[in-house]
């Protein structure tokens, strides 16, 4: 295992650019080494950046990150970062479940919108 990775290694790794790498940084999420201007990601800010990135694909915020992030560090550890993961995932599902059901709603409601719209012109002689 290396000891660190550029900004540059990370970049391309994960296809994210500096600027959001830097962000993670200003956000308090990761904490690279400085050398002058140049930044050096220990193994541990490069495993930060991938629980990161894979936290906002599943649609968590940088606040929810970045409190799951913390739990680990203080007690009770990892068991008590698992247990909160489990707890913000069931609120992500129920969130998603909500929107798909309200997405359903919409779809139904467009849907009698236009047969009412068809229905009309076919009333008015219209072909469509």
């Amino acid at each position: 295992m290396r000891d660190y990775y550029t900004i540059t290694e990370l970049t391309r790794e994960f296809g994210v650019s500096t600027r959001t790498l830097r962000f993670y940084e200003d956000e308090g999420l990761i904490h690279p080494v400085r050398r002058g201007r140049t930044r050096l990601y220990r193994p541990s800010d490069r495993h930060l950046v991938r629980q990161i990135l894979r936290g906002r694909r599943l649609g968590f915020s940088i606040s929810e990150i970045r409190e799951i992030i913390q739990i680990y560090k203080t007690p009770p550890g990892e068991v008590g970062q698992l247990h909160l993961l489990i707890e913000k995932i069931d609120e992500k599902r129920q969130t998603l479940r909500q929107k798909r059901r309200d997405l359903e709603d919409t779809l139904h409601e467009l849907d009698r919108a236009e047969e009412a719209c068809v229905e009309r012109l076919a009333e008015l002689g219209v072909k469509t």
